[in-house]
């Protein structure tokens, strides 16, 4: 067991002057869900904990506002996907929340530190015995030429291959979402689409945050584009397993013809991955079997396939067909 302080500060403002004061080996525990499994794991070694689970200000979430839903980064995973009007006139963000992990975990995981967790590529996690830039910087990347079946086919560089693991974020880049952090230089805001870095030739960086800053909240505009919506997660079981593929898409429609679309991808990419080539290909046009599928091909284009994972590309493509098709007959009820 390694030796770390362990603070609870009572406002964010104090979370963020001791992260600030901590230096680099502090870390910010929220709900632990994925701190504690890197801490066992010999990944995350932090000298310092700073516990912002009980901050009051930051737990709430308010779906009732005329402009804008707005979503305290520590609300829990579960209160969230069960707010009536979530489930009701946003499903995409609903099912995002509870089609990840189990009840358990979705009891204590937060929004803010789901956003944050790190990929679940098992050289990542299986120790120095496998070479992972992500973990020592440098060292090389184990997937490329070896056990790549559920890594990126999207955003990949020649430095890491990783998928980033999360649903919600998919949901939320469709949404057009931000992100609204605090640091000791004060509040700043962030679109969600800006949160995530692909890994280009530093893996080891994953967000655009800077190390003293906590996220405050969520942001998603009120959009006539939520009712026709939903998340459709593709996976080797139905429960407690990450994405293969996964589509968070969004429709307004005028007689079946397209008038706004949106389409996000997960499981397929190093980030939550926007498409707006295939949300463009939609707009103007009915939407019938074949355009769904035509969407969901440009979607994928530009994949790059490694040893075991090209069948993600035809299976990322159908994801996104059969979304738009779910969020057709949504759109249509609404």
């Amino acid at each position: 067991m390694r030796r770390f302080s362990y603070a609870r500060p009572a406002t964010a403002a104090a979370a963020v002057r001791a992260l600030a004061d901590g230096g680099p080996g502090t870390r910010l525990l929220a709900g632990g869900t994925t701190l504690y499994d890197l801490m066992k794991l010999d990944i995350e070694t932090p000298a310092a904990l700073i516990d912002v689970s009980r901050l009051r200000e930051l737990s709430a979430f308010d779906t009732g506002g005329p402009r804008e839903l707005v979503f305290g980064a520590m609300a829990h995973m579960s209160d969230v996907a069960a707010d009536a009007r979530l489930v009701r006139d946003y499903p995409a963000i609903s099912e995002s929340l509870w089609r990840a992990a189990s009840q358990q975990l979705r009891n204590m995981a937060t929004l803010g530190g789901n956003l944050l967790q790190r990929t679940r590529c098992a050289y990542f996690r299986g120790g120095d015995t496998f070479p992972c830039n992500k973990r020592r910087p440098g060292s090389g990347c184990s997937a490329i030429g070896g056990l790549d079946r559920g890594h990126a086919v999207l955003g990949g560089s020649s430095a890491c291959i990783a998928v980033y693991p999360g649903d919600f974020a998919v949901a939320l880049a469709a949404f057009d979402a931000q992100v609204d952090t605090l640091s000791s230089r004060g509040e700043r805001t962030i679109p969600i689409e800006s949160l995530h870095r692909e890994p280009g030739t530093t893996p080891q960086i994953e967000t655009t945050l800077a190390p003293d800053e906590l996220i405050l909240r969520i942001r998603v505009p009120v959009t006539p584009l939520g009712r026709g919506s939903t998340y459709l997660k593709i996976r080797d079981r139905e429960s407690y397993a990450f994405a293969l593929s996964s589509a968070a898409v969004a429709l307004v429609l005028d007689d079946d013809i397209v008038r706004d679309a949106r389409v996000a991808l997960g499981g397929v990419a190093t980030r939550p991955w926007r498409v707006r080539d295939a949300e463009r290909s939609l707009v103007g046009r009915p939407l019938t079997d074949a355009t769904a599928r035509a969407a969901g091909d440009t979607a994928l284009a530009g994949a790059r396939p490694g040893r075991d994972n090209g069948f993600k590309i035809e299976l990322g493509a159908r994801t996104v067909a059969v979304a738009l098709m779910i969020a057709k007959g949504r759109a249509n009820q609404g």
